[in-house]
C-alpha cells in the first residue's frame, strides 16, 4: 500500500459516522456479567431512534407475541439481553451503510449478506466450547464494512473490482489487492478500531482472509458463515467466490462446508431474521 493510498484511507475511515454512544454502552454493558435489566432498558431509553426501531421489531410478526410491546423493559424481558444487543448492533450498522448504489454497491443486499453471515457465526459458535456466540455475530455484521467505506470513497475503483470478480469469479479480496494494493478486510479493521472494539474482533476482521488467515475459533465461525451465506445465495457482499474451508477450519468444525450446512440443519430461522433486521 502506498502512502498516499495510506493517506486517502485514513481519511476515508475517520469520515465514516462515529458508532453511536448509546450502542456502544450496549456492547460495554452485555459483555459486563454484573449488568442488570434496569441498566440497559436505561441507556436504550436515552436514544429514541435505537428505542422506537427496537420496539418496531418486537412488534412484527416475526415474534408473534401475545401482546403489544410498549417498552423497552418489557422488551428486554420478552427477547433477552442477546437479542436486544444484536437489534441495536443492526441498527448502528444500518445507520453505516451508502444512501446510494454507489460503485454498484446494492447496500440491500449487502445488509442481507452481512445480517446472514452474522446468525450464521452464532449459529456455529454455539457447537463450539472455545466460541463467544455474540462475538460471531458481531464479528460476522461487521466483517465486510470496508466495503461500505470503498462504495462511498472510492466509488470508481472499487466499482471496477466489484465487475471483474463478478466477470471473473476471483475473489473481491484478491482484485482489491491486485488493483488497490489493499482489500476490504484491511480497511474494515481501520473502522473497527475507530469504533472501539476490542483487539480479537478488530483481528478478524482483518484476517479473515488469504495469506492473512488465522486459525482462532472466531474467524473460522465468521469464514465459514460468510462461505454458506453465499452458497445460499443470502444476499450479496458483490463477491461471488465461494472458497473451501482450511484443514485447520474442518477440524474445528467438524467437517467441509457441505457437511457443515447439513449440521446446522433448517436455516430459515436465521435468514428470516436476517430480513426482518435488513427492514430496520
Amino acid at each position: 500500500m502506498t502512502p498516499e493510498l495510506s493517506q486517502k484511507l485514513a481519511a476515508a475511515v475517520d469520515a465514516m459516522p462515529a458508532f453511536p454512544k448509546s450502542v456502544q454502552r450496549i456492547l460495554e454493558l452485555t459483555r459486563d456479567v454484573n449488568c442488570s435489566p434496569k441498566d440497559l432498558v436505561q441507556v436504550i431509553d436515552h436514544d429514541p431512534v435505537v428505542m422506537v426501531k427496537i420496539l418496531k421489531v418486537v412488534n412484527s410478526a416475526y415474534y408473534a407475541l401475545p401482546r403489544k410491546i410498549t417498552s423497552i423493559n418489557h422488551a428486554v424481558v420478552h427477547l433477552g439481553f442477546n437479542s436486544i444487543k444484536n437489534l441495536a448492533l443492526s441498527i448502528a450498522a444500518i445507520g453505516m451503510l451508502p444512501p446510494s448504489r454507489a460503485a454498484g454497491f446494492d447496500a440491500q443486499q449487502y445488509l442481507l449478506h452481512s445480517l446472514s453471515t452474522a446468525g450464521l457465526a452464532r449459529k456455529i459458535a454455539l457447537r463450539l466450547d472455545d466460541a463467544d456466540p455474540m462475538d460471531c455475530f458481531t464479528a460476522g455484521l461487521l466483517h465486510d464494512f470496508g466495503k461500505a467505506v470503498f462504495a462511498q470513497f472510492m466509488p470508481e475503483e472499487f466499482g471496477q473490482a466489484l465487475s471483474r470478480c463478478q466477470a471473473s469469479g476471483e475473489s473481491l479480496h484478491q482484485v482489491l489487492q491486485q488493483t488497490l494494493g489493499v482489500d476490504h478486510a484491511v480497511v474494515g479493521a481501520m473502522l473497527a478500531e475507530k469504533w472501539r472494539f476490542a483487539p480479537p474482533l478488530v483481528e478478524t476482521i482483518r484476517n479473515q482472509h488469504g495469506a492473512a488467515l488465522r486459525d482462532t475459533e472466531m474467524v473460522a465461525c465468521v469464514f465459514a458463515a460468510n462461505q454458506i451465506s453465499k452458497k445460499l445465495a443470502f444476499g450479496s457482499g458483490g463477491n461471488p467466490c465461494i472458497e473451501a474451508l482450511t484443514s485447520a477450519m474442518e477440524r474445528r468444525l467438524g467437517g467441509d462446508l457441505d457437511q457443515l450446512v447439513t449440521k446446522l440443519g433448517d436455516l430459515t430461522q436465521v435468514f428470516d431474521e436476517a430480513q426482518i433486521f435488513a427492514k430496520l
